[in-house]
């Protein structure tokens, strides 16, 4: 037991749900009740669904966006990027009016051998290598079950920051926000999300986050801190800060009731709108094992009269009748997806997706079609900073300081003959990293590599070589599978191709099966088609050097995803001059013009169910692996046959602009969102 929990001195109350309750056979029922505070719990839901809460008058933003991701400090995917380019460029659009976003995220601590960071004196160095100076302003208490299914306070530095122009909240705990690997962590996890050696995974750190901010802003409105200012709004970044809800909202509430907390700091509290940014819901924070100790560390000795009222507003899924388990497993989304104020999804057609079908919505597809027809869930296309993804030449110059003698060079939409150059040096790369064992140690340490070739030779023209990568990570999302399928149907179709073979580069971070499926894609395909194969450059790992040196060459991007909340590989390629070839899903429907500025599908499916397109198409593509073929081959005979239509298109891609802060932006439609509830 560690010294910040022993000294608590444990405590139990029987108030608190039996341990692995829901291991049981079991039914909630809502006792009807004439107490105004579980009154207040059971109709909470349908308030906040049908959006009868009003939103406050807000003249002056102070906002939390809430992060377990930051691309600044620990970044793993998209809501790592929001996290610090939504406030960045709010602040600088908004700030001279004193409007801010504020940024609150855990001080990670420890080495995954991926990812490092840590604390030196009075600087932190998070997992991406910026430092920046910290301040600690106070230590609070959290209650939370330790190893023991106990209640213990866990010490919690906080500290203050500055960084670009935002300020930062940092979190520090040893326990929950060390990242040093488990010796049973999972190989697929790492970074925040890595069961780390106190045997914490993902879900309970991030419960403990939830936690641990609803407790400074509790010490805040209690004006026990005075160096932060109070929030009036905050952003939960999805699932990770998805039980913030109930804690602002049935906590105080319950704690009320037991006469813990007074009724006038409750009802602070309870009034602070949170607006939910959900990206994909197939990630939501399931955790059936630790369903009573997560519970019982959010709600105290609440916990079993807060449970036995949670009551969900009523839809047709037997699943979702209870808003802090989804059947019989906790479920950390699920509470801010009844709860919150406003939920955002990161694209106006994923909006439309998961609150049609089960495929994308799963268990809250009913309760989020009920928020879209009460007009409080909307969908707010992610932005970028251009400057930053473009081929700038402050970022080229480091690729090729990185890799030493390369001559990658900046383009932009008016000088796309450059691209050629970048194209011949990325074959010089790729050849040199297949031939010489030493080098590819240096540039790409910790990537899995699978029988690259020395193909600088055995490319007649350049000009005529269509590379074609993805870099995204190795996840099913991604459709790493239906990539491969349509690759292999070429291949086959194509035994005598009279034109030269593309160079595929195919590979991220992630799950080592699909870098083995990749890996036997190559092999088969060397079966039917040797040149295509010798072409096919797959490996398992990220640098993040080499994923902009392979963007810089590249003709076309694949993104045959199975869903795609909004997704920024698209928009990055897209600044490259790199065509995205992409399902008909999600974000990829509002970011990509078929035809204009990239390719998609005719048709999408989800289950076997047409979700996108017409039914003559879906009658005849029949699968998501038919669909995606077509494209990829409707792209590569425009780029043989048409090359000036591809370069027409690959104009189209680079002078689009999704920045924040352009004229009628997605940082417009957030200020909006936050000063008056609507868009």
């Amino acid at each position: 037991m560690k010294a910040d929990e022993a000294a608590a001195g444990n405590t139990k109350s029987t108030s608190m749900l039996e341990k692995n309750f829901n291991k049981k056979k079991f039914i909630v029922n809502y006792a009807v009740t004439t107490n105004p505070n579980l009154l207040e719990i059971q109709n909470l839901s349908r308030k906040q669904c049908l959006g009868k809460t009003p939103w406050p008058q807000l003249d002056r933003i102070e906002a939390w966006m809430i992060s377990a991701e930051t691309a600044t400090f620990m970044k793993w995917g998209g809501l790592g990027m929001i996290a610090s380019e939504l406030p960045e460029a709010f602040n600088r659009t908004f700030g001279a009016k004193n409007h801010k976003v504020t940024v609150v995220t855990p001080m990670y601590l420890g080495d995954t051998k991926k990812k490092k960071a840590e604390l030196n004196g009075e600087v932190y160095e998070g997992a991406e290598h910026i430092g920046v100076p910290v301040k600690k302003v106070k230590t609070i208490d959290v209650k939370f079950c330790g190893e023991k299914n106990t209640l213990n306070k866990f010490k919690v530095d906080v500290y203050r920051a500055h960084h670009e122009a935002s300020d930062y909240i940092f979190l520090a705990n040893e326990h929950f926000f060390n990242i040093d690997p488990h010796k049973d962590n999972p190989s697929a996890q790492d970074g925040c999300y890595i069961m780390n050696k106190h045997g914490i995974n993902e879900v309970e750190r991030f419960a403990f986050f939830s936690k641990a901010v609803y407790c400074l802003i509790k010490a805040l409105y209690k004006d026990e801190l005075k160096d932060i200012a109070k929030p009036n709004v905050l952003i939960a970044n999805d699932w990770h800060s998805g039980a913030l809800s109930g804690l602002l909202k049935y906590l105080t509430a319950a704690q009320v009731e037991k006469q813990e907390m007074d009724k006038q700091l409750a009802d602070k509290i309870k009034a602070l709108p949170v607006v939910h940014i959900a990206h994909h819901l197939g990630y939501q924070g399931w955790d059936y094992d630790n369903t009573s100790k997560i519970l019982n560390s959010l709600y105290e000795d609440t916990a079993a009269t807060v449970f036995k009222n949670a009551k969900a507003i009523k839809n047709s899924n037997p699943r979702a009748t209870n808003t802090l388990i989804v059947h019989d497993c906790y479920n950390q989304a699920s509470c801010n997806f009844h709860l919150a104020d406003r939920v955002v999804t990161v694209s106006k057609n994923y909006m439309e997706e998961v609150s049609k079908e089960l495929g994308f919505g799963f268990d809250f597809r009913d309760i989020l079609k009920i928020r879209k027809d009460h007009r409080d869930f909307f969908g707010i296309v992610n932005g970028y900073d251009k400057n930053l993804i473009s081929p700038n030449k402050a970022k080229i110059d480091r690729v090729n300081a990185y890799f030493g003698d390369t001559g990658f060079t900046t383009f932009d939409e008016n000088s796309l003959d450059k691209k050629l150059q970048n194209k011949k040096e990325f074959i010089k790369l790729i050849s040199k990293i297949a031939t010489d064992d030493e080098y590819r140690r240096k540039v790409i340490p910790l990537i899995d590599v699978y029988k690259f070739e020395d193909v600088a030779k055995s490319i007649k023209d350049v000009a005529q070589t269509p590379v074609i990568c993805a870099t995204s990570r190795l996840v099913e999302q991604k459709g790493y599978d239906i990539a491969a399928q349509a690759i292999l149907n070429l291949a086959q179709k194509y035994t005598k191709q009279k034109y030269e073979a593309p160079v595929f580069v195919l590979g991220g971070a992630g799950d080592v099966n699909y870098f083995e499926l990749l890996t036997k894609l190559k092999d088969k395909v060397r079966e039917v088609n040797k040149k295509i194969a010798e072409r096919i450059f797959v490996f398992r790992g990220y640098k993040d050097e080499f994923a902009y040196a392979v963007q810089l060459a590249s003709d076309f991007y694949m993104m045959p995803c199975r869903f795609e909340p909004c997704g920024l590989t698209q928009m990055e390629a897209m600044a490259k001059g790199a065509l995205p070839v992409a399902m008909s899903t999600g974000g990829l429907v509002d970011t990509i013009e078929d035809g204009i500025d990239g390719f998609r599908t005719e048709a999408f499916f989800s289950n076997k169910r047409r979700v996108y397109g017409t039914n003559l198409a879906a009658q005849r593509l029949k699968n998501n692996e038919n669909a995606y073929t077509e494209t990829l081959e409707k792209a590569l005979q425009t780029f043989y046959e048409n090359p000036a239509r591809i370069k027409e298109m690959q104009k189209n891609a680079m002078h689009k602009d999704f920045s924040w802060d352009v004229e009628g932006g997605s940082v417009y439609k957030y200020f909006n969102l936050l000063t008056t509830g609507h868009l």
